[in-house]
């Protein structure tokens, strides 16, 4: 018989399903003020633009693990939407690398992906083919968006006479009508009376049950310290505080609060 040896027990480690690798992120911007486009084109034609190039990300290194709900805080201004533009792949970082193990439903900005002229109906299956949903896939979920997004006596109206919260609404739904491996937020749930607030919540901890990974935006940080796993602070650019939600949440507000 062998002589049983004792091992230390090792924990399952967590797997990353974003990685953001010495990611920087650079805009051209006009030192000064240019008052019309015409102008700018003469100025620009005459070489008399002077350009400055601005930072929104510096040397970002983040992970983020499968089944995590992870939270970004931080001003206006900081660099968190960019952030999460980045990771969606709406943009290129100017420098780094950004891995990405998993299809992500980006809800990014209000109405994003919505042709103002069409219905809501018609919006349903434009917005989940920008998802990558099929014709049949969102006609299997069509009677819950509508239920959910609680618009059933505007779902065939034009959305360009839908208010925020309709748009919220809607823009939610579609992307969480399928359980989605990535979910991405930027401030959506700030939006809407609070009990679509509370539906939404409901809806996400159903997702982080089955295993969907959770990146948002929100300036409530009450939810966020209730609900995410991690919290980074972003400041100018730079990670400033990243881990246990009360731990970068008190940082935060010690400073700007």
């Amino acid at each position: 018989m062998f002589e049983g040896k004792e091992v230390d027990y090792q924990p399952p480690v967590a797997q990353p399903i974003i990685q953001l690798t010495d990611v920087s992120v650079s805009y051209r911007l006009p030192s000064e003020r240019i008052g019309t486009f015409k102008e700018y084109a003469i100025r620009k034609l005459q070489r008399k633009i002077k350009i400055n190039k601005f930072w929104a990300l510096t040397d970002i290194n983040l992970h983020v693990n499968r089944g995590e709900v992870f939270g970004l805080i931080g001003n206006n201004g900081a660099g968190k939407s960019t952030m999460l533009k980045v990771i969606s792949k709406v943009l290129k970082p100017t420098k780094g690398r950004v891995v990405v193990y998993g299809k992500i439903a980006p809800l990014l900005e209000l109405g994003a992906g919505f042709h103002p002229e069409l219905s809501g109906r018609e919006n349903v299956f434009l917005n989940g083919a920008l998802l990558g949903y099929s014709r049949s896939e969102m006609e299997s979920v069509f009677d819950e968006i509508v239920e959910f997004s609680e618009l059933e006596q505007f779902i065939n109206a034009p959305v360009r006479t839908y208010s925020s919260g309709m748009f919220a609404r809607l823009g939610f739904a579609v992307a969480t009508a399928h359980v989605p491996e990535i979910l991405i937020l930027d401030e959506i749930l700030s939006v809407g009376d609070e009990a679509f607030q509370r539906k939404c919540n409901l809806r996400m901890k159903n997702f982080q049950q089955s295993g969907t990974t959770v990146l948002m935006v929100s300036h409530a940080l009450d939810m966020l310290e209730k609900m995410c796993n991690r919290v980074a602070w972003i400041d100018k650019g730079t990670i400033r505080k990243m881990g246990e939600p009360h731990e970068a949440i008190s940082a935060y507000r010690e400073v700007n609060l």
